[in-house]
């Protein structure tokens, strides 16, 4: 598929979407919106990516927010479908089964900023300026932004940053938990896919149950969630993956996990594409 508003790109198993509307500060249209369930959907279905790194192109906005020409326009059913379909969209990101990064280079505004919180992990450029300034516009967040924000940050930080719509130094957001770690802005994307490689090369069903007791734990008491970690913990010990790699650390060598699931050998190859 051909998209107009993103690069997609694979290679050494590791994906890299970027927006790129820089004319826009990579800004959300609709069209937008839609590229992202389109290439999520590529993404899932290619065994030979393990994680995905999400950027923004050129150096400044990771992605400043919505397409304000086009949200101007929205009625309350336009604007009501709108939030869900790019709901629908982050929540495919954030339950893809493959960890995502987002190499937040610039202004994370907004959707911007609801996006990245849809990632695994986030990390920041030193220059990067994240918020949601959506009452700023007399709307709130409707991607996910005081759900996510509240649930990874607390509810403090969320009605600060949702209620006075002020933007915070990637700093002040790595202070609060918002983002991981902060980098010169030349060394962001390295970083990214030093990380990506790192994960990449474990094993890829062992990562996909971490990523699902995470997900699925946290929303469950605390003794649930450890039956629930057990359960996961059982089926990881009837996998070749667990085999391997605790023949290789007797064997005092690297683990050579390949593209083979538990349950069947996909044969997915790397592959290497610009669109």
């Amino acid at each position: 598929m051909a998209y107009e508003n993103l690069l997609y790109e694979c290679k050494d198993r590791i994906g890299t979407i970027t927006v790129n509307r820089p004319e826009r500060l990579n800004a959300l249209n609709v069209r937008t919106i839609q590229e992202l369930a389109a290439v999520l959907s590529e993404a899932a279905e290619d065994q030979g990516v393990r994680v995905l790194i999400v950027t923004g192109a050129g150096e400044k906005a990771f992605v400043a927010g919505a397409d304000i020409n086009e949200l101007a326009q929205m009625t309350p059913v336009s604007g009501r479908e709108t939030a869900l379909r790019g709901q629908a969209v982050f929540h495919k990101l954030e339950t893809l089964g493959k960890p995502s990064i987002a190499a937040i280079n610039g202004f994370a505004l907004g959707g911007g900023c609801e996006l990245a919180l849809a990632c695994s992990i986030r990390l920041a450029s030193r220059t990067a300026k994240l918020g949601q300034p959506e009452v700023k516009l007399g709307i709130i967040p409707g991607y996910g932004g005081t759900q996510r924000l509240a649930r990874l940050c607390g509810k403090g930080v969320a009605h600060e940053l949702c209620l006075t719509g002020e933007m915070i130094s990637a700093e002040e957001a790595q202070r609060i938990g918002l983002v991981n770690h902060v980098y010169e802005p030349a060394e962001l994307l390295p970083a990214a896919a030093a990380m990506a490689k790192k994960i990449a090369t474990n094993g890829r069903f062992a990562v996909g149950l971490a990523m699902e007791a995470i997900a699925r734990g946290a929303d469950m008491p605390q003794e649930e969630g450890m039956a629930f970690e057990a359960a996961l913990f059982g089926t990881c010990c009837a996998t070749a993956e667990m085999r391997e790699g605790t023949l290789a650390f007797l064997e005092k060598r690297a683990a050579r996990f390949d593209d083979e699931d538990v349950s069947a050998a996909s044969g997915a190859g790397n592959t290497d594409r610009q669109r």
